[in-house]
């Protein structure tokens, strides 16, 4: 039985420092993915509903008390938000976990992490500096100023989105920018609760401000928003096409990041036990709902069916269940459309000569949820679609290489770039393979490693633009150039000529 209205827990937008429902007081209901039932009431942003919160935040911008902070003065408040965010872990994790699916053990994991990030940013705040340039002019004194750019609109998907939401306003905010960040109507709630904690840490009102909704009218809004100066988008493709097409309307500056259908090369010379683990780390933790996921897997003949035993034999020991209990090792999927797509593909994969060798259907005794088994596919080549589809779920496809030449094409052989994998004991080949490697992330030896000093980003239909490290505060800036004349005589006549 569903909950009624009046079980649901209700939440509302943060804009300007206030907490608000809809202009319409429409709403749409969030969905625990566990259990496949409503659990929480999110409100529906209408396109008047972001313009408030991005006239605020440009009103934060130019006349508030935000404006006139020194970079020093805004790095302590980076600080405190970080403070604060991990002592707020434990709820924040479990926020995203029942709205998610993600395990809790996680979750709550990488909220307590992400206060590192802000840390981090908040330590840069006043790093960020121009240059003097020994210009070619007598008597000029020429110098760089790194200048915020204003409103920056951040748009985030339903996965690691405390992690994607660290990785984007934590630089912004180190730069003096302002943000309006649109959460994904899939899983609200956890971003709506970061709000809280960024009131807690006591910014100025409009200096960060949360919207819920649909991308139209509520995303369409901001991305084109006249207001807004800097977009930076993770998900998919079609809707950065889209997110393209509406920064043409204000000429704001963009970055992508668009998940991938990213490589793991498992080579002849490999410690079996490290690459084994590290495709299950690779594909199966977080039930596959990575933008890095290694969810093509390719494996040098010689070690192709041993390797292939191991891992299948692995995959079948995995506990699935209740992302809640500590013992749960893969949860649900994050939407039934997810389910939907992974079961049609692996059919699609199966009727054009693939081979099932572990998984392909939803546990037994798990309720309504949307679980599905970690799954295993030995392909016959690259051309049917599990290979070359972003999948979003607990699905590898494997295929066999015969030498490093043929690894490289194969892997390369893809729209996307944004992670890769290498499993090798010989450093020559680790470094050749890497710099072949068409990937804005290559991991040897292990995989999913992040760190607030290490920037990522992809290449082609992965996106452009790099996020996390020391250079993306640059990219939250604009450089100004000051020219100053030194000479005490006046400026030449500029009819004269010399």
């Amino acid at each position: 039985m569903s909950a009624t209205m009046s079980e649901l827990k209700p939440y509302q937008m943060y804009i300007d420092g206030t907490w608000a429902d809809s202009e319409s007081g429409k709403t749409f209901e969030s969905i625990n993915p566990a259990t496949g039932t409503p659990w929480a009431i999110i409100p529906e942003a209408t396109g008047n509903d972001v313009d408030r919160a991005v006239r605020a935040a440009h009103r934060a911008f130019t006349e508030g008390p935000w404006a006139t902070m020194t970079a020093t003065e805004r790095g302590k408040m980076l600080r405190r938000l970080g403070d604060v965010l991990a002592e707020h872990s434990e709820k924040l994790g479990f926020t995203e976990t029942i709205d998610t699916g993600k395990l809790l053990k996680e979750t709550r994991w990488q909220a307590s992490y992400i206060a590192d990030f802000f840390h981090y940013y908040a330590g840069l705040a006043d790093k960020v500096h121009g240059d003097t340039l020994p210009i070619d002019k007598p008597n000029m004194w020429t110098m760089t100023v790194r200048e915020p750019l204003g409103v920056v609109a951040a748009v985030v998907p339903w996965n690691s989105q405390l992690f994607l939401v660290a990785v984007k306003i934590g630089p912004a905010l180190a730069a003096g920018n302002t943000v309006v960040l649109k959460a994904s109507e899939h899983a609200s709630a956890p971003l709506l609760e970061f709000a809280k904690v960024f009131e807690e840490a006591g910014f100025p009102p409009g200096v960060f401000n949360v919207v819920t909704g649909f991308g139209d009218p509520s995303g369409k809004t901001l991305t084109s928003h006249p207001l807004v100066d800097r977009i930076s988008f993770t998900g998919g493709p079609d809707t950065a096409r889209h997110i393209m097409r509406n920064a043409a309307e204000n000429f704001a500056q963009v970055s992508l990041e668009l998940g991938g259908k990213s490589p793991l090369l498992i080579f002849d010379d490999a410690d079996l036990d490290s690459a084994s683990n590290g495709v299950l780390l690779s594909i199966f933790s977080a039930s596959g709902q990575s933008c890095v996921a290694g969810s093509r897997l390719f494996l040098h003949e010689r070690v192709h069916d041993q390797l292939l035993e191991r891992i299948a034999n692995r995959a079948a020991q995995i506990r699935i269940g209740d992302p809640l209990a500590d013992d749960s090792q893969m949860g649900p999927l994050a939407t039934p459309a997810q389910l939907s797509n992974i079961q049609d593909t692996v059919a699609d994969a199966t009727a054009n000569g693939a081979t099932l060798v572990h998984g392909g259907r939803q546990p037994d005794a798990l309720g309504d949820g949307w679980y599905y088994e970690p799954t295993i596919v030995d392909c016959p080549n690259q051309d049917i679609g599990i290979v070359q589809r972003e999948l979003f779920g607990p699905v590898v496809s494997v295929l066999k290489f015969n030498d490093e030449q043929e690894a490289i094409r194969l892997a390369n052989d893809t729209r996307f770039g944004l992670a890769a994998g290498v499993f090798t004991r010989d450093v020559g080949k680790a470094l050749r393979v890497t710099k072949a490697l068409r990937s804005g992330i290559v991991w040897v030896n292990t995989y999913r490693m992040v760190s607030p000093l290490a920037p990522f980003g992809g290449y082609n239909e992965s996106g452009f633009g790099r996020e996390s490290g020391m250079d993306a505060i640059y990219d939250y800036t604009r450089p100004k150039t000051v020219w100053i004349n030194t000479s005490p005589d006046p400026i030449a006549d500029p009819f004269v000529m010399q």
